[in-house]
């Protein structure tokens, strides 16, 4: 169930999944706990704890839906890393799933590195501070962003560019070697695949570690980082900020970036763009503007997917002027988060 979809009536997938394990025994439930990350376990926990008001209607769908998945998609066993990815392909999309995938599949045998997600950022810090700093990005390309954001923060500034060029460089690890690392770790605070190499590291991840950082902290790595490598920045940066962040810009922002941004080159913008971002910008303009913008966007006939990405980035150069300006802020990043 993909989180950031939601389901008819406005529950999200986390929501749904809580509503589906409180409909199972104690022990049920908990069987399919051991089974997810920490960080799933801690978004379910929570959504689980706050569940209220549920109709037996809405219970009802949920379970109808989750059944009537399972026994179209369901292998029972055989060919179960396929059946996997195809769902997780299915829920998060081809990109997003990748790095999921892998994590989920590797985290059956690395109780080593899985157990570093349960752990405060700066023990994970403190744990790894000394290694090598290749060692330091498979174990941050290993982790959520947000985590090895916070871990990143709290190693020494001199090492944090190093790590971060590591992490976007990396192109695979070997299973024999990943599986090393994780004894390591597993010995360090006392509880382990043939072939393919697993897809850790890259411009992605890194981009999302930084973007996660304090601002402060994320702009003078970056800075670090062109220095040394000009072309590697700019890849980065690139990643680090995508058309959908714009969501997470407040109502006051957004009225502001929209005064500056061309009506002709938003409208081609938002033909790409999610359905929560396109109400957003309409929720920030008037009646009447947005209207006409709605009108535009049912009358205007397919778009070259290069041309929608140019005039996204068009809008999210605005929105970076705007915030070395100090009149924008993106929210998420520290509190103090600026695109």
């Amino acid at each position: 169930m993909s989180e950031k979809e939601p389901a008819k009536g406005g529950r999200s997938g986390t929501e749904r999944a809580a509503m589906l394990l409180l409909t199972m025994g104690e022990q049920e439930a908990a069987e399919v706990l051991k089974h997810m990350g920490a960080k799933d376990v801690q978004k379910v926990g929570s959504a689980m704890a706050q569940m209220a008001n549920v109709s037996r209607d809405e219970v009802s769908g949920v379970l109808i839906k989750f059944t009537t998945v399972l026994e179209s998609q369901t292998s029972l066993g055989v060919g179960t890393d396929d059946y996997i990815r195809k769902v997780l392909i299915n829920a998060l999309g081809e990109d997003k799933a990748s790095g999921v995938i892998d994590r989920i599949l590797l985290g059956r045998s690395s109780k080593g590195l899985e157990a570093l997600k349960w752990m405060d950022p700066r023990a994970v810090a403190e744990m790894v501070r000394y290694e090598h700093p290749q060692i330091v990005a498979i174990v941050l390309s290993y982790l959520d962003s947000d985590q090895s954001a916070e871990v990143l923060s709290s190693l020494p500034e001199n090492v944090r560019a190093d790590v971060i060029m590591r992490i976007a460089t990396l192109d695979g690890i070997q299973p024999s070697a990943l599986s090393e690392l994780d004894e390591i770790m597993e010995k360090q605070f006392a509880g382990n695949g043939g072939g393919k190499s697993s897809v850790l590291g890259g411009v992605k991840v890194a981009a999302n570690i930084v973007n996660l950082m304090d601002m402060t902290a994320g702009t003078t790595l970056m800075e670090q980082i062109q220095k040394s490598d000009e072309a590697l920045s700019t890849r980065i940066q690139d990643l680090m900020f995508v058309f959908d962040n714009l969501l997470d810009i407040d109502d006051r922002g957004m009225q502001e970036l929209l005064r500056q941004v061309q009506s002709d080159r938003l409208l081609l913008a938002l033909k790409g763009a999610e359905e929560s971002l396109k109400e957003k910008i309409f929720k920030n303009m008037s009646q009447r503007a947005a209207e006409m913008l709605k009108d535009d966007l049912e009358a205007k006939g397919p778009v070259k997917l290069s041309e929608v990405e140019a005039a996204q980035k068009e809008v999210l150069a605005v929105a970076r002027r705007m915030a070395e300006a100090g009149t924008l802020a993106l929210g998420g990043k520290g509190g103090e988060a600026y695109v």
